[in-house]
């Protein structure tokens, strides 16, 4: 049975804490210095965008797969004006989140 989709940005705060305390769990048990690899990582609410932003983009690759393939040119133009709308559409659905929506953007734009 699928997990049930959360609807609260707090119920995805809470799984991305629980993601990044894992990741650095791991990281630090197998030898790596935390100093190094902890500013690294996204703050909580950059990775609920991450998040957000993943489930849109799989739905994007898996419709316009074929055609990224045929024009990689125009597909990555299609695609960053994609991502573009993504990002501005969760800062308009969720406010909470515009900080780091918008530290992204910045990030989509030097790419």
């Amino acid at each position: 049975m699928a997990d049930p989709v959360p609807t609260s940005i707090e119920v995805l705060r809470q799984q991305a804490r629980d993601e990044l305390s894992t990741i650095i769990e791991h990281r630090c048990r197998a030898g790596e210095d935390p100093w190094q690899f902890i500013p690294d990582l996204p703050s909580v609410d950059e990775q609920v965008v991450i998040g957000l932003r993943m489930s849109a983009i799989d739905a994007f690759d898996l419709a316009d797969e074929q055609s990224r393939a045929h024009h990689p040119a125009a597909g990555r133009d299609t695609f960053v004006r994609f991502e573009y709308s993504v990002l501005r559409r969760i800062a308009l659905e969720h406010p909470e989140l515009s900080e780091a929506v918008w530290g992204m953007l910045d990030r989509v734009e030097r790419a």
